[in-house]
Formats: structure tokens, C-alpha cells, sequence
């Protein structure tokens, strides 16, 4: 057992992992940018496409050399997977006790996230997704099915107040993590002088806050869902932003959600380019 320990922590230490990272880092930023563009087109009136990972894996496919292109960002999330997965299992040997322990959890949940869209980019890749990005995570496999799933459980209409509660603590965090600047731990010295540094900590003040608003809205969804016992009362983050378009002046909200979706894909970019792990 030991010996194995070892090993994965000598793994999680090594320059590869960094590779890995900086790599899926790239593909992370493409997502991020591609979901931004989908969201400003809403803003502007266009109802077609979906903001979700697999709507923006689809609009990507459409592209030259876009089946290719959907492939490599597959890779790229499944090495955030392999990078996360690491960290979850051997990772943050520095911190003690329950410090470690959450950031260990932490570390898992964001690996689970990864491995989600990348699914999506590979069912959209063997074009077995949903084609053309159309709809807002409704049906089939969308979010309010899993809701539902949940409802059926005993105490479910609990269990799926306690996951909205989740996610919009998770939104919280996102936003204390832009203002209070935690993110800047995520680049090297270098990464953050000058006037590039400047710009790489303004995308992730905007990054940051744009996707914690956009997550706390997903579980103030689910928070409806459980006190109306309604699954289709839920929604990802497609209807998040849809419920966003509905607001008086939601299209100029969402516009400006879609701009700091836009800037935290910069922010992974920079992040690549100046990681520190």
C-alpha cells in the first residue's frame, strides 16, 4: 500500500502532470470561449443554439476540420480528469487534517466536471450527441430527468434540496474566489507582473464572478424544484442563462454573463501559459 502511495504521489509530482494540465487547460478555455459566443448570440436574439458543453462541442464540430478539432479537446478534459484525479487521490500533502481532506473532495468534483464534457465532446465527436446543439438540457439525459431520478428516492424531494444548496454554495465560493483574487495562487510570479498580469487577473476577477452567478442561479433552480416537487423545475446551466434572458434587461445581463464566461476562457488561457500547481 505504501509502495503505491508512492508511486502516486511521484506521478502527481511529475513534469508530465504539468503537460497534462496546461494542455487540458487550452481545451478548458476553448469550452469556456465557445459557451460565451453561444451566450452572446442568445443575448442578441439567436434561440437556436444550446449553452452547454455539448452545445458548444456541436458548434465546433461545424467548423473546418471540426470533428478533429472536438477530439482534441476531448483529450484535453480527459487529462484535466488524469490531473484532478491525481490531486484527489495523492495531492495537497501540504495542508493537514480536514484542509486536505476538502481539498481533496474539491479536487474530485472538479474532475467530475471534466469528465462530463468530455463525454459530451466525444458523443459529439462519434456523433452520437445531441447534433446540433439544439435544446436546454431538457429531456432525455438533461438535467430535470436527474432531478427527477433524485425525487423518486426516499427523502428525494430533501436530496435535491440539499444538492441546489450545494451547487449555489459552490457559485458563493466561485465568487469569493474572484473578489478576495484566490485564483492568483494558480499562476507563476511571472503570470501575474506587468501589464499582462494585470489583464490575466482582471479576466479571472470577471471569469470567476460570471461563472459563480451562473452557477448559483443553476442551484436556486434545483432549490425550486425541491419546494414545488417539480423535476422539471431544474435546468443546467442553458436554462440558468435562458432564465437570465427573461429578467427586465436580460439581454444586456446576459450579454455581460457571456463576457465574463468569454473572460474566464482567457483566464484558462493565461493559466496554461503561467500554471502553478
Amino acid at each position: 500500500m505504501s509502495s503505491a502511495t508512492d508511486f502516486g504521489k511521484a506521478a502527481e509530482d511529475h513534469r508530465w502532470v504539468d503537460h497534462a494540465a496546461r494542455a487540458g487547460m487550452v481545451a478548458y478555455g476553448v469550452v469556456n470561449l465557445l459557451i460565451a459566443w453561444l451566450a452572446l448570440q442568445l443575448a442578441f436574439g439567436d434561440r437556436e443554439g444550446s449553452t452547454t458543453s455539448t452545445g458548444a462541442m456541436s458548434q465546433l464540430a461545424q467548423q473546418p476540420f471540426g470533428k478533429a478539432l472536438v477530439w482534441l479537446v476531448a483529450v484535453g478534459m480527459l487529462l484535466l480528469v488524469g490531473w484532478r484525479a491525481l490531486e484527489a487521490a495523492f495531492g495537497h500533502d501540504s495542508e493537514d487534517g480536514a484542509k486536505r481532506t476538502g481539498k481533496r473532495v474539491f479536487s474530485a468534483g472538479k474532475a467530475l466536471i471534466y469528465l462530463a464534457i468530455a463525454i459530451s465532446a466525444i458523443r459529439v465527436a462519434t456523433s452520437s450527441g445531441s447534433g446540433g446543439g439544439k435544446g436546454g438540457g431538457k429531456g432525455g439525459g438533461g438535467t430535470d430527468s436527474t432531478t427527477r431520478t433524485l425525487m423518486d428516492l426516499p427523502g428525494g424531494q430533501v436530496l435535491v434540496f440539499l444538492v441546489g444548496a450545494g451547487i449555489i454554495g459552490y457559485g458563493i465560493f466561485q465568487i469569493y474566489h474572484a473578489w478576495s483574487e484566490g485564483f492568483r495562487k494558480n499562476l507563476t510570479a511571472e503570470g501575474k507582473r506587468g501589464d499582462s498580469g494585470t489583464a490575466y487577473v482582471a479576466f479571472g476577477k470577471a471569469g470567476y464572478t460570471a461563472k459563480g452567478i451562473a452557477v448559483g442561479i443553476v442551484g436556486a433552480l434545483f432549490l425550486y424544484a425541491a419546494v414545488t416537487h417539480s423535476a422539471d423545475k431544474s435546468g443546467g446551466l442553458d436554462v440558468a442563462l435562458q432564465k437570465v434572458l427573461q429578467q427586465p434587461f436580460g439581454p444586456f445581463l446576459l450579454g455581460a454573463l457571456a463576457l465574463g464566461i468569454g473572460a474566464y476562457g482567457l483566464f484558462c488561457f493565461a493559466r496554461a501559459r503561467h500554471l502553478s500547481r
